[in-house]
């Protein structure tokens, strides 16, 4: 039997020498035609958006969100197919939160947005003994209240702003903490089957959105729940990550192509490969795995050897 692969054409990234360009604007510019080009590779690549869709793009007040809603903006007005685009943000009702930003930066771009109320932050406060990491019950009841309003208001597509390093990242925290090859997918469906949720910046490196990001000046809102744990393990394997990179530069790109191409036969997940008809003679019995590992009956009921005298 062949083989198994899933093989995606990642974009070349850009050339380092096109950073130091970008304080101007003729290299912003490039910055951007870049990303878009990015960012729509990934839209056609994965089949992200469709005629039709209404597309809940999620905007946490961070310049991942702020990048993706600003390049499907641009995107939407020479698109092939037409599309709707609502930003959404979930205010947590976390303290010092600037209520004010997001409306106002949103109706100043003639945006259509709506704005979830729903006090999570409570919640993950009372439930999480302090000095714990909180991200994992905050994500799970953002999730929750996104799902829900997706729902409710017939998005048919919802965007999140990862970006090829949170992919990237994701991979090693289910290897090293799960015992499982599996990241984040630029596309998926949820587990109640109701939503496809998409990720149209996987092609896109974090240190370009940071780049963007300030380029356009942004108005950044800090996430002060989770952002001061020091101890995540997602910020541990970001170091690591770093470190990499700077020892090794590329090595993150290299990663992100080898995600996009797998090979269950070189692999040990039988369930994706048929390990069992890879070379077995048509007469030859399937093993039975007692008989391995007891040994066979006729071998238990055989009488011990007796030793030379």
């Amino acid at each position: 039997m062949e083989a198994m692969s899933a093989v995606i054409s990642l974009p070349d990234p850009l050339p380092p020498a096109r950073h130091a360009a970008r304080a101007d604007g003729r290299g912003q510019y490039r910055l951007g035609r870049h990303l878009r080009r990015q960012v729509g590779q990934a839209i056609a690549d994965f089949g992200m958006i469709e005629a039709g869709d209404k597309v809940m793009v999620c905007l946490s007040g961070g310049k991942d969100s702020y990048t993706l809603l600003d390049l499907l903006l641009q995107l939407q007005k020479k698109a092939p197919v037409p599309f709707e685009l609502v930003a959404v943000n979930l205010d947590q009702k976390q303290p010092g939160f600037p209520a004010h930003v997001l409306p106002d930066y949103l109706a100043g771009l003639g945006v259509p947005y709506q704005i979830i109320e729903q006090d999570t932050y409570s919640v993950v406060s009372r439930v999480i003994p302090e000095g714990r990491t909180m991200c994992s019950l905050c994500s799970r009841l953002r999730r929750g209240a996104l799902y829900n309003h997706a729902g409710k208001h017939g998005f048919t597509k919802i965007a999140l702003g990862h970006h090829r390093d949170d992919m990237v990242a994701t991979f090693f925290m289910n290897l090293f903490h799960h015992a499982k090859l599996s990241g984040m997918p630029p596309k998926l469906r949820s587990d109640d089957g109701r939503h496809v949720v998409i990720r149209p910046l996987a092609y896109v490196r974090e240190r370009d959105i940071v780049d963007y990001a300030q380029a356009r000046d942004f108005p950044i809102i800090p996430c002060n729940l989770c952002g001061s744990q020091e101890n995540l393990q997602r910020r541990q394997v970001g170091l690591m990550l770093q470190q990499w990179e700077k020892d090794h530069p590329g090595r993150i790109d290299q990663i992100a192509r080898a995600m996009g191409q797998i090979h269950p036969s070189q692999l040990a997940d039988a369930s994706l490969f048929d390990f069992m008809a890879l070379g077995r003679r048509d007469d030859a019995p399937l093993p039975e795995a007692h008989a391995w590992l007891a040994g066979s009956s006729a071998d238990a009921d055989a009488a011990p050897e007796t030793p030379a005298a």
